[in-house]
């Protein structure tokens, strides 16, 4: 019987290479230009879209975030008329968040506290138009925050209006609050309105504060004012934030010469809304008035050898540990640089109601009673 042969598979020659050197019909490369193969006008063009695209996304988010704040005033309004109106307690609210989570499951900001938020919100802010203009340019946690910290609608209204302009963080803000920065802003002593122009007189008032805070180096007692001044910029971004926004770091200990002697800046910064070199001396004492002229005459140098044509004339800043307002409006007068007098402190001491200052004793009378029950040996009295 005749074997079979086994079938031939037939052989399929897979399909040619293209000869190198040689571009297929269907494959495409698009290679980017070399950036110095670009026209002249090219770089500003590009600048001009990125700046628009990131406008346009910030005010996407801007708005995202004012229609929600808007949103929760009016779900906060909601609440608040129907509790004052029918008496709804806390287990309505629980069950109401509870229902809007189930219809919106994707949907963050439902829970009992938040609606509590919401209410207290609508609660704090009656005028709709405040809500809208100020408060809604800020995020939903930084309301909160005013919500929890502050007591009074001017004080939060403060913080609103500087947190959207400055662009504080929920912590940021949480730290000017803590720091009771509406109570010493514009605070400090000064000459300007007799120096600077009328706008920049405004603007330079209220930058500058009294008294300055830096309980980030600590609530020791620096003997020197180089470990003062040492540990500020050890922490410069601290010190930047509580100088407040616009102030750029220059350095420390900048050396300036002048009829051949040599001069030191404590500290140098420059302001970018001022357009002014900002000289900074920090003194662990009270203000005596020679450091008016001290000042003055570093603003004057400073002027003649930092200053760029386009900058506005330098301004001061003294930082002492206390000063007697009369003596700083004399030494003062007649000054025709712009300089401020502040005080700094590492801890904010509130002072004791008035009629409770009479009645307590003071440090010289507690040591004087001391020492006298040391010299006839008896015992201090104490109170069963």
């Amino acid at each position: 019987m005749p074997t079979r042969k086994p079938k031939q598979r037939a052989i399929t020659a897979p399909p040619a290479r293209p000869a190198r050197g040689r571009v297929r019909e269907d494959a495409r490369f698009t290679a980017v230009a070399p950036a110095g193969d670009m026209p002249e006008g090219y770089g500003s063009l590009l600048s001009e879209i990125k700046s628009r695209l990131t406008q346009a996304r910030l005010r996407t988010v801007l708005a995202a975030n004012a229609a929600m704040v808007v949103a929760y005033w009016d779900v906060g309004c909601s609440i608040l008329a129907r509790q004052q109106a029918e008496g709804w307690g806390a287990k309505v609210i629980d069950r109401l968040s509870a229902d809007l989570r189930r219809a919106f499951p994707d949907m963050s900001g439902l829970s009992p506290r938040n609606l509590k938020y919401m209410r207290a919100f609508a609660a704090a802010w009656p005028d709709g138009a405040i809500v809208q203009e100020a408060l809604a340019q800020i995020g939903w946690y930084q309301n909160i925050a005013l919500l929890d910290k502050l007591k009074t609608p001017q004080e939060r209204l403060w913080y609103a209006q500087k947190a959207a302009q400055h662009g504080w963080s929920h912590a940021i803000l949480t730290l000017q609050i803590e720091s009771q920065a509406h109570q010493r802003s514009g605070k400090a002593q000064n000459n300007f309105p007799l120096t600077l122009p009328p706008a920049d007189s405004d603007l330079a008032a209220q930058i500058f504060k009294d008294p300055y805070l830096f309980d980030f180096i600590g609530t020791g007692d620096p003997r020197r004012e180089r470990e003062v001044e040492q540990a500020l910029v050890d922490h410069i971004q601290r010190f930047l934030l509580e100088l407040g926004a616009g102030f750029a770091f220059v350095g420390k200990q900048v050396h300036l010469e002048v009829g051949g002697q040599d001069f030191y800046l404590d500290l140098l910064f420059y302001h970018l809304r001022l357009r002014r070199y900002v000289v900074v001396e920090l003194k662990n004492r009270e203000f005596q008035p020679g450091d008016a002229g001290q000042m003055n005459l570093y603003l004057s140098a400073a002027d003649d050898l930092l200053r760029h044509a386009d900058d506005q004339p330098s301004i001061g800043l003294l930082l002492c540990k206390g000063r007697n307002k009369l003596v700083v409006e004399y030494a003062l007068r007649g000054i025709e640089k712009p300089i401020g007098v502040a005080e700094w402190a590492t801890q904010l001491v509130e002072n004791l109601p008035a009629e409770f200052e009479s009645s307590l004793p003071t440090v010289a009378q507690i040591e004087a009673e001391l020492a006298s029950h040391v010299k006839s040996g008896a015992k201090p009295r104490s109170k069963k």
